[in-house]
């Protein structure tokens, strides 16, 4: 019998699923470390994670972790595969638009703790992404002057990636993460999982149904605050450095894992008009809500009937 685990981490649910009832409480033992690892090594939000310490020291060569390696490779993966539509080094960008800090800190006006260059003032650096050193071997990263890493975009899809894995593998069971609407499975489990889909937690939405890989929401609607007494939320256009103001408010892709499955809900985002054609290009399946309610899916998009079964 499946058991279930929701706690809160990096301002989101986190919702983890087992199969073998009996794996539940060691497996979110893990999952909390682990969590607690990445955190260390790549919050924005934190003056002593490796992240922080990089940034601060721009355009010089920084030993970080292995951890965090992999994170920044995964984030420059995703940068190349979508032309800089996913940007890692929009960092000073949230800085000017007030995403300096945790959101929930953001929203309640409380200071931040991470010192940001005077640079932060400046325009974006279009494609900054691609002045990024990592060696990997060496485990050192270079941020760019003028720049600093953001890896928001992918980190927590990265993670619920790895963690679906190394539980399912761990306790031999089939395994469902999700870490704020990014969501991975793991292990076997015949039927699949049948997973509510929404704009909001707790909003009535569609019912799909993932077998394997991963599935991720894109929104405009959940983060936002008030900068300047402006409404403002923290998908950011690469181009403009400004949040992304296309005719998509909402963005929901399945695929083979869910940093894909990210990754590709994010660019649709920033993309605008072109994000259909360019999913279905890429053979995903696809659910985009306009800013009008509207709802648009590629080809493939994954319907389920058994609204019995709903995990998340």
């Amino acid at each position: 019998m499946s058991a279930t685990s929701v706690t809160t981490a990096w301002s989101c649910t986190v919702r983890l699923v087992v199969e073998d009832e009996r794996a539940l409480r060691p497996a979110a033992g893990d999952l909390a470390a682990f969590l607690a690892r990445v955190d260390s090594a790549a919050s924005r939000f934190r003056p002593d994670s490796a992240l922080s310490i990089a940034n601060a020291r721009a355009g010089r060569p920084t030993p970080v972790p292995k951890l965090l390696v992999e994170l920044v490779d995964a984030a420059l993966a995703a940068a190349a595969h979508t032309d800089g539509a996913v940007d890692p080094t929009l960092g000073l960008a949230m800085h000017r638009i007030g995403y300096d800090r945790d959101i929930d800190a953001v929203r309640r006006g409380d200071r931040t703790t991470v010192e940001f260059p005077a640079t932060a003032a400046a325009p974006p650096r279009l494609g900054g992404w691609r002045a990024v050193r990592l060696h990997r071997e060496a485990g050192l990263l270079t941020v760019p002057v003028g720049t600093a890493l953001d890896l928001g975009a992918t980190a927590k899809a990265w993670t619920a990636d790895r963690a679906a894995h190394q539980l399912a593998t761990r306790y031999d069971t089939a395994v469902l993460v999700e870490l704020g609407g990014d969501l991975a499975v793991a292990g076997a489990r015949p039927d699949g999982w049948c997973i509510r889909v929404a704009e909001r937690e707790g909003e009535d939405g569609q019912l799909v149904l993932v077998r394997s890989g991963g599935l991720a929401t894109s929104t405009t609607t959940v983060r936002t605050w008030r900068h300047e007494g402006r409404d403002v939320h923290h998908l950011v256009d690469p181009r403009t450095g400004r949040p992304t103001d296309g005719p998509w408010r909402t963005a929901t892709v399945a695929a083979p894992t869910a940093l894909a499955a990210n990754v590709a809900s994010t660019a649709a985002i920033v993309e605008g008009t072109d994000a259909p054609a360019r999913l279905a290009a890429q053979g995903l399946a696809a659910r985009l809500v306009a800013r009008d309610g509207a709802v648009t899916t590629t080809a493939g998009w994954p319907v389920a009937a058994d609204v019995d079964r709903a995990v998340a």
